[in-house]
C-alpha cells in the first residue's frame, strides 16, 4: 500500500485572482512581518466565475501531481482565518486594532472582537465544498481556522477571559463544520498553528475546544487538525521566527487523546526527532515532507528516504505525506514540482 498524500490548505492563486494571502512589510526595525491583508474584502470584488475557474485549476493541478486528498486551494480566501471570521457576528472589520501576534513574529492591524461571537446564520463552507467536489473524483478536504488561531489573529476588546472566547469560537465553528459534514465533506481540517506557539493554552483549553469544534460529527468524516510552525514574510527567508518544533512532544499525547483522526505536523523545514511519531498511538500523522517557503525542490529520493525513516516509528496505514503547510507563497510551477516529487516518493514506498 502506497502512502497516501494530501495538501494542507492554500494553493497558489492565478494572476486573475487579486485576493492576496500575504502582504510583506519593508519595516525591518521591529523584526516583524505584516502577515495578512486585512483592510478590504477583496473577495467581494472578484467575479464568481473567476473564483470557480481558480478552484477548478487548483484541484486539477493537485490531481495531476497524484494527490489523493486535494483541498479546494482556498482560492476564495484572503487568508485562512479572516475569510471565516467575516461570517461570524461580533468581529469588526472596520475598526482595526494594531497588535503584535504570532509570539512577536508579526504585527498587523487586526479586526476587533467587539461583541459575543456567534455564527451569522448563513452557512458558507458547504457551498465551497460542493463547488470544489464537482471538480474531483477524489474526496476534497475543506479547512477551518481553530479557536486559538482566530484569537491570535484578531484583537479582543470584549471578553475578559480567553477561555470563554475560545469556547464561543469553537461553538460557532462547530455550526459551520456540521453543515460541511451534512453536505458530504469527508475530510474536515481545523488549523491550529497556535498550539505550538502557546502550548500552555493548547493544553489548558485548546484541545478541549478542538473536540468542541468536531462535536456531533459522525464517524464517516475524517477529523483532521493541523499545527505547523508558521510562515515567513517571503520565500527563502531563513531568519523568520518560527515556533519550536520540540513543542510537538509536549502536545502529542493530548492531541492524540482527542477526537481527531489525523494530525498534521511540519517536518521538512526543521527535521523532527522521529521518535515523536511513537507518541501518536491512535491518530494518523500527516508528515510535512516538502517546504512551503523555500525555492529548493526536494527530490523524490530524499522524500522517500524521510518517509521510510518515519515508518520505523509508525505503521504505514497511519502515515500520510503532505507539504509542511499551504503552498500559496510558491508559484504554480514550483508548487507542482514539489507535489509531483512528493507523490512519486509516496507511491514508491509500495514498491520498496
Amino acid at each position: 500500500m502506497a502512502i497516501r498524500t494530501t495538501c494542507i490548505g492554500a494553493y497558489p492563486k492565478p494572476d486573475y485572482i487579486e485576493i492576496g494571502n500575504f502582504a510583506e512589510t519593508d519595516d525591518q526595525d521591529e523584526g516583524s512581518t505584516r502577515a495578512f491583508t486585512y483592510t478590504q474584502d477583496d473577495a467581494d470584488q472578484v467575479e464568481e466565475n473567476l473564483l470557480v475557474d481558480a478552484t477548478r485549476a487548483a484541484i486539477e493541478d493537485q490531481l495531476a501531481c497524484g494527490i489523493d486528498i486535494p483541498t479546494d486551494g482556498e482560492q476564495r480566501r484572503e487568508n485562512y482565518i479572516h475569510y471565516h471570521c467575516r461570517n461570524l457576528a461580533g468581529i469588526d472589520f472596520v475598526n482595526l486594532t494594531n497588535k503584535v501576534h504570532r509570539n512577536g513574529a508579526a504585527v498587523a492591524d487586526l479586526p476587533t472582537i467587539t461583541a459575543r461571537i456567534e455564527p451569522r446564520g448563513n452557512h458558507f463552507l458547504d457551498r465551497d465544498y460542493k463547488l470544489a467536489q464537482q471538480f474531483s473524483d477524489k474526496p476534497v478536504k475543506l479547512t477551518v481556522p481553530g479557536p486559538l488561531s482566530i484569537i491570535d489573529t484578531t484583537a479582543n476588546s470584549f471578553y475578559s477571559r480567553e477561555r470563554e472566547l475560545a469556547f464561543d469560537l469553537a461553538d460557532a465553528l462547530n455550526y459551520e463544520i456540521r453543515a460541511l459534514a451534512d453536505a458530504g465533506c469527508k475530510y474536515i481540517q481545523v488549523d491550529e498553528p497556535l498550539f505550538v506557539r502557546k502550548v500552555d493554552d493548547a493544553l489548558a483549553f485548546g484541545v478541549e475546544c478542538l473536540d468542541r469544534c468536531f462535536d456531533g460529527i459522525d464517524a464517516g468524516v475524517t477529523r483532521v487538525m493541523h499545527m505547523c510552525c508558521g510562515y515567513p514574510g517571503h520565500v527563502d527567508d531563513d531568519d523568520y521566527l518560527k515556533a519550536d518544533p520540540d513543542c510537538y512532544f509536549q502536545l502529542a499525547r493530548a492531541v492524540d487523546g482527542s477526537s481527531v483522526d489525523q494530525v498534521s505536523i511540519e517536518d521538512a523545514h526543521c527535521l523532527n526527532d522521529l521518535t515523536l511519531l511513537e507518541h501518536f498511538r491512535q491518530s494518523a500523522v500527516i508528515l510535512g515532507v516538502v517546504t512551503i517557503a523555500s525555492s529548493r525542490v526536494e527530490s523524490a529520493d530524499y522524500i522517500q528516504q524521510r518517509l521510510q525513516n518515519a515508518l520505523r516509528h509508525i505503521d504505514q496505514d497511519r502515515l500520510l505525506a503532505a507539504p509542511d503547510c499551504g503552498l500559496m507563497m510558491l508559484g504554480r510551477e514550483l508548487a507542482m514540482a514539489k507535489l509531483a516529487n512528493m507523490c512519486r516518493a509516496a507511491q514508491a514506498i509500495d514498491r520498496a
